[in-house]
C-alpha cells in the first residue's frame, strides 16, 4: 500500500471513531512525524516540512475526489482572534495554532468536518502531518 493510501485509509478510521468517547467531540492524529528533527538541523527541517506539504497536497486531491475541493483555510485569522481573547473551538484553535493552513472537507454524509495540515510552525517541535475530525464546524 502507497503512502498516500495508507493515510487515506487512517483517515477513514479515524471518521469511524465515537467523537463523544470522552466528551471531546474530535480527534486529532499525527498521521505521520518527522524523526529528530525537533531544534535540529534547519534545512533538513525545511526539507522535511517540504516533503509534508507535498504528502498533504496528494492527500488532499484524493479526499477533494470525494468530498469536493476548495482553496486551503489560512490559519491567521484564527490565531488573531485567539489573541484577541475569542473564544474558539477545538480542534480549531490547537490546529490554528500548529499550522499555517488547513485543508477542510465536510465528509460523507453524516456531517463531519475532517481536516488535513502540516504542523511546522513550532522550530522545537518535530514536522507533523496532522489528521482531525470533528462534529464542529470550522469557526
Amino acid at each position: 500500500m502507497d503512502v498516500v493510501a495508507r493515510h487515506l485509509a487512517a483517515i477513514d478510521r479515524l471518521r469511524t471513531l465515537d467523537l463523544r468517547e470522552g466528551g471531546a467531540g474530535y480527534r486529532t492524529v499525527a498521521l505521520e512525524t518527522s524523526q529528530g528533527l525537533g531544534a535540529g538541523d534547519a534545512g533538513a527541517r525545511g526539507r522535511a516540512a517540504e516533503d509534508f506539504h507535498a504528502l498533504r497536497e496528494a492527500i488532499a486531491a484524493r479526499l477533494d475526489a470525494r468530498w469536493g475541493g476548495g482553496p486551503a483555510w489560512g490559519q491567521l485569522t484564527l490565531r488573531v482572534r485567539l489573541a484577541r481573547g475569542e473564544s474558539i473551538p477545538e480542534p480549531w484553535a490547537a490546529l490554528c495554532l500548529r499550522t499555517d493552513e488547513l485543508d477542510v472537507w465536510q465528509a460523507g454524509e453524516d456531517g463531519a468536518w475532517v481536516a488535513l495540515g502540516v504542523a511546522d510552525r513550532d522550530a522545537d517541535d518535530e514536522v507533523e502531518l496532522l489528521a482531525a475530525v470533528t462534529w464542529t464546524a470550522p469557526p
